[in-house]
């Protein structure tokens, strides 16, 4: 399934190391000089992402197979912009506290632009870039944030397996069995790498 809809991706998802800069979120963030990072970095960390047609996201087939694939049952939409989103500057305040799930996180780009960064096994971040048509989820386990980017607005699918949970556990958590689940997962693809 991860290998399927891959035509293309990089037009809706590219992703970068940042910068340290405490300028405004919103910004790209690129290191000097740019450090970009490939997509299958972004895999060997966990992360799996697709291109799909959001302008017909109510009747795609390939999305009903991912969601069939995964599990995905539960699914809604969300708009974030300042228009749209009440309390909008705290609540994209909220969005880009470090934080981490004990589930999977799924969000499809219908319309507009965002950024979700995560950190990488060297605990530097990575800016991942996603516009319309890029879905991404993010694994159990892996610190993250999200931000919209300048252009202040994304309408985004978020999908779940089973019921909606939408704790976030701020950074440190380390002791959660997410975040332990997701370490060993990770050391054993390193290990598997060195092993090739």
């Amino acid at each position: 399934m991860e290998n399927m809809f891959q035509d293309g991706k990089e037009e809706v998802l590219q992703a970068w190391y940042m910068d340290d800069s405490e300028e405004d979120q919103r910004l790209p963030h690129h290191r000097e000089p740019k450090e970009f990072v490939s997509l299958e970095k972004l895999a060997e960390l966990g992360i799996v992402s697709w291109r799909l047609n959001a302008d017909n996201y109510e009747t795609d087939e390939n999305l009903k197979k991912i969601c069939d694939a995964r599990g995905y049952s539960y699914m809604d939409i969300c708009d974030v912009s300042p228009e749209k989103l009440p309390n909008y500057e705290a609540k994209i305040k909220s969005f880009f506290e470090e934080h981490l799930h004990t589930d999977e996180e799924i969000r499809y780009c219908l319309e507009g632009s965002g950024y979700f960064d995560v950190r990488d096994q060297n605990d530097c971040w990575i800016r991942v870039a996603v516009k319309k048509g890029g879905m991404i989820v993010l694994p159990a386990g892996i610190y993250h944030r999200f931000t919209l980017d300048a252009n202040n607005y994304i309408k985004a699918m978020r999908l779940f397996v089973g019921e909606p949970v939408w704790t976030p556990y701020n950074r440190p958590h380390d002791d959660l069995a997410a975040r332990k689940d997701y370490l060993g997962a990770l050391s054993k693809k390193q290990v598997g790498s060195l092993a090739i």
